[in-house]
């Protein structure tokens, strides 16, 4: 099994190109099931890959479910084991994928949550000060919503992956896919403060330092950036938020703003349409309002939405 899993990881970096936080998840996902099996397993030091079963695979996600894992982490868990299981079919390491026939747990259908215009206005005055940890939080917050980057992404940016004269940023997204993004002004003249406000090293002005560092120099991790955006966000009225929904409300502000759903997708790196569907919302007045004015058939005049036709 150990084997297996190092070739497998070889494989996510060499041919799949994935970024060392996939790679970690995928790594971890292993060998937190490795464990498993070699508890059941009582006396088996070597696991053969051949030899695991659809039954020791759902009886390691029922011991997770025991265990309160939740159910987007037990997706991903089986996720993880059915990409490694069609790696070893491929290399015929194994005649069968033991995960064909185990169906994955049903997600709740949930929203990421939006902020209002206002709020988003809010969370991007919460950062004060002189202090270049300060005017390093605002300028990651200003990039993050006026680029609709994910917390890997903008953590990710490095000096040379931004163009100031012509307002574009460089992100790296899923699979290490290379995308430009348009950087606003105010985004921008929040970083040049941040970088003015740091004193200059070898560190932090090659052309591939990291945009925006930790107290030591180094770059900043998912993790700080999201713990960033959650004592912030604090603040707001309506509660903290993830970094997640800086990116969804990055999308539907455009969409409210009038820009059409190919362009939300080009800019967010979504492979299909149908992702940036489900990640956008709109209310149904929108809809409706956006109807009546495009289509030739549409009603000449309307109820208001939800509005008993009886009543009137």
């Amino acid at each position: 099994m150990e084997d297996a899993i190092k070739a497998f990881v070889m494989y996510l970096q060499v041919e799949r190109n994935a970024s060392p936080e996939t790679i970690r998840n995928y790594r971890s996902d292993l060998q937190q099931f490795t464990r498993f099996l070699r508890s059941t397993r009582k006396g088996s030091s070597s696991i053969p890959v051949d030899s695991i079963t659809s039954d020791e695979i759902r009886a390691h996600l029922h011991s997770l479910d025991r265990q309160g894992e939740k159910v987007a982490t037990l997706a991903r868990k089986l996720a993880s084991l059915r990409s490694f299981f069609r790696f070893l079919l491929r290399e015929a390491l194994v005649k069968t994928n033991p995960t064909e026939t185990l169906r994955s747990p049903r997600l709740p259908k949930r929203l990421p949550r939006v902020l209002t215009k206002d709020d988003a206005a809010a969370l991007m005055a919460f950062p004060t000060g002189p202090s270049p940890l300060s005017l390093r939080d605002r300028a990651l917050l200003e990039t993050m919503y006026s680029t609709g980057a994910r917390v890997s992404e903008a953590a990710g940016i490095n000096l040379n992956d931004l163009d100031e004269a012509d307002g574009i940023v460089s992100l790296k997204g899923k699979g290490r896919k290379e995308r430009l993004v348009p950087i606003g002004d105010v985004a921008l003249q929040a970083i040049r403060e941040y970088r003015r406000s740091l004193k200059p090293t070898p560190g932090n002005r090659h052309p591939s330092s990291p945009m925006f560092m930790n107290h030591r120099g180094g770059r900043l991790t998912t993790r700080s950036v999201a713990k960033m955006v959650a004592r912030y966000s604090s603040r707001l009225v309506s509660g903290s938020v993830s970094p997640h929904a800086l990116r969804h409300s990055y999308a539907t502000h455009l969409l409210d703003e009038g820009a059409d759903l190919r362009s939300i997708q080009e800019l967010l790196g979504h492979a299909s349409l149908s992702t940036t569907q489900k990640y956008t919302h709109v209310a149904i007045d929108q809809l409706l309002a956006v109807y009546d004015r495009a289509h030739p058939r549409a009603q000449a005049t309307r109820l208001p939405h939800g509005k008993d036709p009886k009543s009137s």
